[in-house]
């Protein structure tokens, strides 16, 4: 059996993430890189309260098969494009050198579609930044997940994005060919996506869209 180790387990698709790596017959232990205590108690599961700042001093217990980066932020939540860039790509890159020093095979890591290092906005070039440079870090296996709208309800309040999601709930009907990568996905799905390229044999590097995630569920 493997061990794996998660990044964001408090997040919205880290939660299901979470649930589905405890719950599996795959991995022997679970660890969660988190600021606080999770409300969650696993014969499997270990915490690491840790943050950005002190991760380096945790390295001895930065050891798994397996790791799993769902990071991120908001705008609304972090309007400090310091900070945002820190959350979005340092500690997703941070995350990934330590964890392959320590021996880890595969990491998984939550960005978005159309991130690209050359675009002129803030938030698809982060995205695209943290990609370059986790596929640099050269693991044996990178798996890349680029889902557009993240449907599902939060357990914060976040209005706009539910009327959002109204509107991709219509519009995913729309989104066929080449466009299917914009169809929104659930994060409990995209969750159940990266777990199961997991299980999977993968090339050295894998994006995945809609369209890839979707077989992944079945």
């Amino acid at each position: 059996m493997k061990k794996a180790i998660l990044f964001g387990a408090s997040g919205f698709v880290g939660g299901y993430l979470l649930h589905d790596l405890l719950h599996s017959n795959n991995y022997e232990e679970v660890r969660v890189v988190v600021r606080k205590p999770l409300e969650i108690q696993h014969s499997k599961l270990k915490t690491i309260i840790a943050d950005y700042e002190t991760l380096p001093q945790h390295q001895n217990e930065l050891t798994a098969d397996d790791v799993f980066i769902a990071l991120g932020t908001t705008k609304k939540k972090t309007p400090d494009e310091k900070i945002y860039y820190q959350i979005d790509h340092d500690y997703p890159v941070l995350a990934a050198q330590l964890t392959k020093a320590k021996g880890a095979k595969s990491v998984f890591l939550v960005s978005a579609v159309g991130a690209n290092i050359n675009s002129s906005i803030f938030y698809v070039r982060t995205k695209g930044e943290a990609e370059r440079d986790i596929i640099s870090v050269d693991f044996e296996h990178t798996h890349i997940f680029q889902p557009s709208m993240i449907m599902g309800s939060r357990a914060e309040s976040r209005p706009m994005e539910k009327v959002f999601i109204g509107i991709f709930s219509v519009i995913n009907l729309l989104l066929v060919g080449k466009l299917n990568k914009y169809k929104g996905i659930s994060a409990q799905n995209i969750a159940k996506a990266m777990f199961a390229a997991a299980q999977r044999p993968a090339e050295k590097v894998t994006f995945y869209h809609w369209k890839e995630m979707q077989q992944l569920l079945h």
